[in-house]
């Protein structure tokens, strides 16, 4: 039997993830917010490309903020880990990294890191997003949100970007970085996109 006291104790990964506007963010600092309270030592990352509410600050859409430190070399999230002795990482907008991040995370855990991570699971396209989808395969725990559908009401798990208030098409750049102005969350019956990703194929297709 293994002797669980001489083994190095492990973190653990936490991910919450859903559509614009399911507040995402929000459950994210929550989360940072208790460990305050419970005297850990959190640091927070969150990408320099996402200068929405300024670079210093992770802002949720209800208004709400925290401090958090703009990275866009991921391994300086390591190394300032380690440096301020962090017991909890909070990283929001996760899919602006590459996947390079996820090795990141992993060596994270592997010495006793608490991480939590925030963003979309899937893009604008409907199509899983970057380094999402292996963040949810290892994770610990997953939380997966909804918004409101802004056309019907209804529970929605996509996000729809528009231009000039239509719907992008499937071949206008993956990010875009963008609130109300450009985007709503919608349900499947309400989501339009002129194609369509297959995955049965990896390919996409004409939706008619």
């Amino acid at each position: 039997m293994f002797d669980h006291e001489k083994l190095e104790k492990k973190g653990r990964l936490e991910v919450v993830c859903g559509p614009m506007f399911s507040g995402k963010s929000e459950e994210l600092m929550r989360r940072l917010r208790r460990a305050k309270i419970a005297q850990q030592n959190v640091l927070t990352f969150k990408h320099s490309l996402d200068d929405r509410n300024g670079t210093q600050y992770i802002v949720s859409h209800d208004g709400k903020k925290v401090d958090a430190l703009p990275i866009d070399d991921i391994e300086n999230i390591f190394t300032l880990v380690q440096k301020t002795n962090a017991d909890v990482i909070g990283i929001d907008e996760i899919q602006f990294f590459s996947k390079d991040i996820i090795a990141v995370i992993c060596d994270l855990i592997e010495i006793n890191k608490r991480v939590i991570v925030a963003g979309l699971d899937l893009d604008f396209r409907g199509s899983p997003f970057g380094c999402v989808p292996t963040l949810l395969a290892i994770a610990d725990s997953i939380t997966k949100l909804q918004a409101i559908c802004i056309p019907c009401g209804r529970d929605a798990h996509f996000t729809q970007r528009l231009v000039n208030g239509e719907p992008a098409k499937y071949n206008d750049p993956t990010v875009l970085i963008g609130a109300q102005e450009s985007y709503q969350a919608r349900c499947r019956n309400c989501y339009s996109i002129d194609r369509k990703y297959s995955f049965s194929h990896g390919k996409t297709k004409n939706i008619i």
